[in-house]
């Protein structure tokens, strides 16, 4: 009995943009993206603004010119990671195998659910395809394949709201007619080479004599066949590498010379971060700050705890003498970025700062957790009082990964 197609890629459609559809429905149909007005790029456009031409990571002013009727949404702040944890959630009550690989990308393993019949695997990922649908009101394509490599490439091949299965033994079929970049390893300046080498399809590499294909890929010959083939031995890593680093960054629409603003910016950028290293279990030893100015110069400079600290508390101290060491040249800022490194997980403390500390993790989680729950944020700090510049579309939250 043939090896059943047990390997499920999944890749959100649009998935910064069809988030914000969930919260405004009225909006669907028309061409909409996320981005920065002034000075940002497209984040994220929906198929309706694609067809007018409008990609990403465009900048905004060039799209809203190709496309005058784009409606262009700012980015809801934690929006995109709540509804990917409900996204892998969803997907963990089919299979506990699950790599979230981005995101909004990611495998599921469906070895362990005891499938014995094709119909009975398309049945229940479509079914968790609609649940997604009902219930988080995003749309995501899936792949269906016997491996890792050909379910990713099945669930981008036809998108939005695909569904595509690859049956056992057609891999190399499936492959066949796609253009040679699907293949991992084969970049822009790779496959610029082979089309002059007269190869631009997956079939012309099959097709190649051993000695033509050993001239063109040397030692990587058998590899790249073995791809092109559509084979692949590559688990689905349930267990994800621990963040190394937590970092957030702010574009503002105009440039900012004030430092005092600038100040309170850094230190809610601080607040935006801190919660996410609690929500890990993790702690910090070391805040970076990096500075841009209007021409585009960055400059940056940390510095680093005796002992990491999950606490805002204990980084608010360092804001103030790191912009003075980093913001040498006193000019408006363009941006300001906030990272946090020396990522570890908590340990013993001594005695005589235990229980102060505690106290403070205690009061840190329950503001989290109202934080949570509604859109308007319980105040933390005086900085966070006063006027603040309005967040463009283009700025970036990361937490050692990514989206679009």
């Amino acid at each position: 009995m043939s090896a059943l197609p047990l390997i499920v890629h999944l890749d959100a459609d649009a998935f910064f943009v069809s988030c914000e559809l969930a919260l405004q429905p009225a909006l669907r149909g028309k061409r909409c993206a996320v981005g920065g007005r002034e000075r940002g790029i497209i984040a994220s456009a929906n198929y309706e603004a694609r067809a007018g031409g409008v990609y990403t990571p465009m900048p905004t002013a060039q799209a809203l010119k190709l496309c005058p009727d784009l409606i262009l949404l700012p980015p809801t702040r934690g929006l995109y990671s709540e509804i990917s944890r409900q996204l892998f959630d969803l997907c963990e009550t089919l299979t506990p195998c699950v790599q979230r690989h981005s995101i909004d990308e990611g495998f599921l393993d469906l070895g362990p659910c005891g499938f014995t019949a094709l119909a009975e695997i398309e049945k229940s990922v479509r079914a968790l395809q609609q649940r997604i649908v009902q219930q988080l009101g995003v749309t995501v394509s899936f792949g269906l394949a016997t491996n890792k490599l050909v379910a990713a490439i099945a669930s981008k091949a036809f998108k939005p709201r695909g569904f595509t299965l690859v049956s056992p033994g057609t891999e190399a079929d499936f492959l066949a007619p796609f253009k040679i970049n699907v293949i991992p390893g084969i970049g822009k300046i790779t496959e610029a080479r082979l089309n002059q080498a007269g190869l631009r399809l997956v079939k012309d590499i099959i097709a190649l004599p051993t000695l033509e294909l050993q001239r063109l890929f040397g030692n990587a010959a058998p590899a790249i066949l073995a791809l092109a083939r559509g084979e692949d031995t590559e688990p689905v890593e349930v267990l994800q590498a621990a963040a190394q680093s937590y970092s957030t960054q702010e574009t503002f629409p105009q440039d900012i010379g004030n430092f005092s603003q600038i100040e309170q910016v850094t230190k809610r950028m601080i607040d935006e971060l801190m919660p996410k290293i609690r929500a890990d279990d993790k702690k910090s030893k070391t805040l970076t700050i990096k500075i841009r100015y209007s021409g585009m110069e960055d400059n940056s400079t940390s510095r680093s705890l005796t002992e990491a600290s999950d606490l805002e508390s204990s980084f608010y101290p360092f804001v103030t003498a790191l912009l003075k060491a980093v913001w040498t040249k006193r000019r408006p800022l363009r941006l300001v970025s906030v990272r946090f490194s020396g990522i570890e997980h908590p340990s013993h403390q001594l005695e005589i700062f235990k229980e102060v500390d505690a106290k403070k993790r205690r009061l840190a989680g329950v503001l989290d957790q109202l934080n949570s729950r509604g859109p308007q944020p319980i105040v933390r700090s005086g900085h966070q009082l006063a006027p603040q510049p309005k967040r463009p579309g283009d700025t970036d939250h990361g937490c050692a990964g990514g989206g679009r």
